[in-house]
């Protein structure tokens, strides 16, 4: 089987979608549900139909692109990432794992290979947490790992539900019917730039994932008394933002001392009331993201900081109060896949990385129902989710080979 990758065509329709964005190039906006969003899918539908696959989509916008085995009602091999992009994102997250994966079943249709298991082109709906506040909400409801009873209490920053917008733009039928029968998938590849400089600083040509981190979010709220910033005096104050910044101290030490490179923590969240240079923070609302892929340790973090919280509560008189938000658990992957994209490589002579994605994707929800892996591409000085996000033909060219080759062999 010879395989070859049409990079001309590839980059032409990465440009191609670029161009459906709510941001001047070459920022790229497209949110969930959006005009832009509605127009990129559509034209994305209309790319997999031109390439012979069969197209369905779910109530909430999960788009499937199928290219059909001679077994049909064998579990399926499946691909993909998704489409949508945070304000003044890049053009490569998500749609190099999308284009890339169309690329890699025309190069297979092509070649003349026949698959016995089908192979899938799947396209998540809202990876990213812009509209809704939660990520991941395609493959969460595929999953099972979000109802379809919390979908729908789901609002965005206008009040407007879920159901309501979905049903707006054109996805009907009910939640409970996206969810994925058990067995579905065979195996699940997703292709993705790394968003990361380790492949590009260790000059490694692409990365295979072995674990998938996973994030606990918790919203903070400390409220102290204010009053003016002459007229009360030290001992007597109950400053809300200086207790916010030695809790968010407290969260960063948590994270370092966790006794792991894995373990990460961020506050990227800081809302001050009433923010005016000689008035005292009364109040402050904080984010905080723990991560790591080891779920027990992760947790240990989490409770040091309610501990934190405590403390910092007791010593300077202020009420602390935090809300979990969401405590994804991480994911091994398969190491029959991971065997799969190794040979591949081996075949084509490049070489590869073994790693963690510390950012998490889809492929963490798909892992609850299916054997799952990532392969990663470098993408220039790590950058990802702004404009000059970058990732160079050959890497993409290279990457949706190997996922070529991949597919293959998980699916004849």
């Amino acid at each position: 089987m010879s395989l070859t990758i049409n990079r001309e065509r590839l980059f032409s329709e990465i440009d191609a979608l670029a161009s459906f964005s709510d941001a001047e190039a070459p920022a790229v906006t497209r949110i969930v549900f959006s005009p832009m969003d509605l127009k990129a899918r559509a034209w994305m539908k209309a790319r997999c139909e031109e390439a012979g696959l069969t197209v369905r989509q779910d109530a909430v916008g999960n788009t499937f692109a199928r290219w059909n085995g001679s077994a049909p009602t064998a579990p399926v091999v499946g691909t993909g990432s998704h489409i949508d992009a945070i304000p003044n994102a890049g053009k490569f997250d998500g749609v190099v794992g999308v284009l890339g994966g169309l690329e890699a079943i025309r190069a297979l249709r092509q070649s003349g290979f026949h698959p016995k298991h089908s192979i899938e082109l799947l396209i998540f709906t809202s990876e990213e947490p812009t509209r809704f506040g939660i990520g991941c909400l395609g493959s969460r409801l595929l999953s099972g790992t979000l109802s379809a009873d919390a979908a729908r209490k789901l609002t965005d920053s206008d009040g407007a539900t879920l159901d309501g917008v979905r049903r707006g733009a054109g996805f009907l039928g009910e939640l409970e019917q996206v969810r994925l029968p058990s067995g579905y998938y065979e195996a699940f590849i997703e292709l993705h730039i790394e968003q990361g400089p380790l492949l590009e600083r260790q000059q490694t040509l692409l990365g295979i994932v072995t674990k998938i981190s996973a994030p606990a979010s918790l919203r903070v709220l400390i409220e102290g008394s204010g009053g003016h910033a002459g007229g009360v005096l030290m001992p007597d104050r109950k400053d809300a933002l200086c207790a916010a910044a030695e809790l968010i101290l407290g969260i960063e030490n948590a994270a370092c001392t966790s006794g792991a490179i894995d373990t990460v923590a961020t506050v990227g969240i800081c809302d001050v009331f009433p923010g005016a240079v000689n008035s005292i923070p009364s109040r402050v609302r904080l984010s905080a993201d723990v991560r790591d892929t080891d779920l027990e340790r992760r947790d240990r973090v989490m409770s040091t900081i309610e501990t934190t919280c405590d403390s910092i509560s007791a010593k300077r008189q202020v009420s602390i109060h935090s809300e979990l938000l969401n405590a994804d658990a991480p994911a091994d992957c398969a190491p029959g896949i991971i065997e799969a994209l190794a040979q591949s490589c081996h075949k084509h002579s490049l070489n590869f990385l073994p790693m963690v994605s510390r950012a998490y994707h889809d492929s963490l929800f798909i892992a609850r129902i299916a054997p799952v892996t990532m392969l990663f591409i470098p993408c220039r000085n790590g950058y990802s989710h702004r404009p000059d996000e970058y990732a160079a033909p050959d890497d993409i060219v290279r990457g949706a080979l190997v996922l070529a080759e991949t597919l293959a062999a998980l699916s004849g």
